[in-house]
Order: C-alpha cells, then structure tokens, then sequence
C-alpha cells in the first residue's frame, strides 16, 4: 500500500508522476530525450540500461516495465533475461556489454565506475556520448527506483499489466498521454 494517496488505477511510478504534475514535467522530458530521443543507441539498448539499473536495485515494478519495454522494441525476450542474468554471457555486442557493465557500476555508486571500465567502452567503439548517456540513464533509473519503492507504490502481479505498459511507452515514450490516464480505471492492476 502507499504511503501518500496515490490513484488506485495508477501504479508504479505513474501514480507518483499524476501526484505531482509540476515535478513530473521536467523527469519526463529528460528521460523521453534520453530514452527516445537521436542517438547512436537503439531506444531496445537504452532499455536495457534501465533493465539493468533496476534489476540491480531490486525494483520490482521498474525492473518488469522495463524488461517489457526492452523486449517489445527488441522483438524478443531473451536479451533482456541474459542481461538481467549475467552480461558477460547477453547476446549484445561487445560495446553493449561494456556499457551495461558501466551502467551497473552506476547503480551500485557513481565512484564505482572505473577508468578500466570507461577504456573498455572506448575500445569496444563507444563513443563519448553513449558512454555518458548510458551513466545519465543508469543514474536517472536510481532515482526512478527509490522514487517507486521510496512511496511503496502498487506493483501489479499481472505479466500483462507490464506487456501493456511496455506497448505504451514504445509508442508514446516517456510523454503524459495527451488524454490522462482517466481510461485506465477500468484496468485496474492487482497488486502483489
């Protein structure tokens, strides 16, 4: 259960981002350029840095919203599992690796990243700026985990909640949908 009033039909973090419009503007454009915005990375790739990052921090609700995300834009669901498992053995390029690896380091202290690690990525063809979107993402879904289970938000049970969410934030991103959430009422998750 919540600790703030929450609408019951809104969990995760979409409940919180309803609670506070006014903060939700500014973490929503951030993570809708980040995520969605012109990059090297593919949005699939960017996903699973926020997989990652929130498997890590033992996010339920972000972990599946993401894994769903991934999966769909990815158009499978074994890359996401095998990251989540072990990277080293994820069927993602050898510059993917090192920056999941780097957006773990992230998630664990921002001092944990290392030179070795950043050198990695160069080699491997990372660029400066995926290496630092990939720390800025890592960092932003640190903050979107402990906002989540910081209010103890509802995380719904059902696989198809997240399938559902996930098809939603591959095609409307990371914006408020222009009609509000108010359709969703009817669906209301259980929680676990």
């Amino acid at each position: 259960m919540p600790y703030i009033p929450l609408e019951e039909h809104l969990p995760g973090i979409t409940g919180l981002l309803e609670y506070r419009r006014d903060t939700a503007a500014p973490i929503r454009e951030l993570t809708q350029v980040l995520l969605r915005g012109p990059s090297s990375l593919t949005e699939g790739e960017r996903e699973l840095i926020a997989t990652i990052v929130s498997h890590r921090n033992q996010c339920r609700f972000c972990t599946n919203a993401h894994t769903a995300a991934a999966d769909i834009l990815l158009g499978e669901d074994n890359t996401s599992a095998k990251v989540k498992q072990d990277i080293a053995i994820a069927p993602v390029s050898d510059k993917m690796k090192a920056l999941l690896t780097i957006a773990a380091q992230v998630q664990e202290s921002g001092k944990s990243v290392t030179a070795d690690s950043i050198q990695k990525a160069k080699d491997a063809g990372a660029t400066d700026i995926e290496i630092h979107d990939t720390v800025l993402i890592a960092a932003l879904f640190c903050l979107y985990n402990r906002y989540v289970d910081g209010l103890s938000t509802v995380t719904p049970a059902d696989p198809a909640f997240y399938t559902s969410l996930g098809e939603r934030l591959k095609n409307h991103g990371y914006n408020r949908l222009p009609q509000g959430y108010d359709h969703l009422k009817k669906n209301k998750p259980q929680e676990k």
